[in-house]
């Protein structure tokens, strides 16, 4: 049997809380501090799957690394040359961005690796990285239909390169910023349209000149990384689970969400939320590090459903499986398109709410690149039971759904939620949410 939730119907919810750290922000801090000399602290490292996974990648290949706490991660940086053959594959789990982000780091290095995962993550495409590593001079091999395993020969010298990528990917962009750092002159990636600049934000902070002007972004290779102290955020995708639960059901004082990162590149989410008439008030605005944090109070709010911005739509890719959820508690229609890149996630996230929201009996259509979402109930979720296809986002997002059911609903298959969100059902528990692990 999988592991499986029962959420049920919830009246009110309230309190102040912290979600865990970012995991975008977790995994680069770990290879950038492996790379660096001298050592570097990491504060509010997230020690989910996925980012453990990171962590265990960087000892392989020779990195010491101390975690004398759960959310606190000591690394010994080897320098840039002092990465070492890992005495096997690297087991990237289900993280999608370890393994882009390590085939750009490893395609520069001396020696030879491969790169595997769990069945969910052999079966996501990773050509999309691999073709502008080979235009650099690396030699990057997938499996046929350019899945994984990512066979990747060292040895091979890195020119820089202008790279005009064909979708805005920050996962591709940062594997090629990687590899930049070891080329022969600098690597300059164009961007169709805004993506997530966490790795820009946290290179310069390791002392590597990075100019960017608009959607482009030169990565200058230095001579060496300095070791620095990384401060990780709360991280904004597991936060936007509990600022649309307040929006459904929040108390009369609204839910407190501390210490969140809101990196303008991250929060399509908040902007989308708010021309649907969401009532989010940024508290005590501040930076932590490289990225501008605050805390987040978030009250019940009347939604209306609107045509969402193209232009926001990459700002909120990973956001959309509860902003599917909101939208059907909205009144009036809401229609999403341009998120595509939804069919190419741990799962094709259209065809699985999709699929959820058939079960339970949610107006829909399918579109190839979104969703048309007819709002009007207060509470639009029957029950039932709705499979997750192993998604951690599919699951939480069916969870916030059940704030909003008429009945309880079961979702299936939810063990992956510990890639992104350790301890999310005790967290949920505690602010009135009514979901159970069976």
């Amino acid at each position: 049997m999988t592991q499986s939730y029962e959420a049920r119907p919830a009246r009110e919810l309230a309190g102040g809380f912290a979600v865990p750290g970012d995991k975008s922000i977790s995994h680069r801090a770990l290879m950038l501090s492996g790379i660096a000399e001298g050592r570097s602290e990491v504060t509010g490292f997230l020690p989910s799957e996925d980012c453990l996974a990171s962590m265990r990648a960087m000892q392989a290949l020779g990195v010491a690394i101390e975690r004398p706490a759960a959310t606190r991660v000591i690394v010994e940086g080897a320098g840039m040359r002092g990465l070492r053959r890992a005495a096997g594959p690297l087991d990237m789990g289900n993280a999608g961005t370890a393994m882009r982000l390590f085939t750009g780091l490893l395609s520069a290095q001396d020696f030879d690796s491969v790169l595997v995962g769990d069945s969910s993550l052999m079966r996501r495409p990773m050509e999309r990285v691999a073709k502008p590593l080979r235009e650099m001079g690396a030699d990057v091999r997938t499996a046929a239909g350019g899945t994984p395993p990512v066979d990747v020969r060292g040895g091979r010298p890195l020119r820089g390169i202008e790279y005009a990528m064909p979708v805005a990917s920050a996962q591709v962009k940062s594997a090629i910023m990687l590899a930049g750092l070891y080329a022969d002159g600098p690597t300059t990636v164009l961007s169709p349209a805004v993506s997530r600049d966490h790795s820009e934000r946290m290179l310069q902070s390791f002392g590597v000149r990075v100019d960017v002007q608009d959607l482009s972004v030169r990565v200058h290779p230095p001579k060496r990384l300095a070791a620095r102290d990384v401060q990780v955020p709360g991280d904004f995708s597991s936060a936007a689970f509990f600022i649309v639960a307040g929006l459904l059901a929040a108390g009369d004082g609204g839910l407190l969400i501390e210490n969140v990162g809101l990196n303008p590149s991250r929060t399509g989410l908040l902007e989308i939320l708010r021309l649907m008439g969401a009532e989010i008030e940024v508290v005590a605005p501040r930076q932590s590090g490289a990225e501008p944090v605050a805390d987040l109070r978030v009250r019940r709010s009347a939604l209306q459903g609107i045509e969402v911005p193209k232009s926001l739509v990459p700002l909120a890719i990973d956001e959309f499986p509860v902003l599917f959820v909101a939208a059907a508690c909205a009144r009036g229609e809401t229609l999403i398109t341009g998120a595509e890149e939804l069919r190419v996630k741990e799962s094709d996230r259209i065809a699985a709410m999709s699929a959820g929201f058939e079960a339970l009996g949610v107006a829909h259509e399918v579109l190839a690149d979104g969703m048309r979402i007819g709002g009007g109930e207060d509470n639009p979720f029957d029950g039932g039971t709705v499979d997750s296809h192993g998604d951690h986002r599919i699951a939480m997002a069916f969870t916030v759904a059940s704030l909003r059911a008429r009945r309880p609903i079961r979702i299936l298959d939810v063990a992956n939620v510990a890639t992104s969100f350790p301890g999310f059902v005790a967290l949920a528990r505690s602010v009135g949410i009514d979901v159970h692990e069976s």
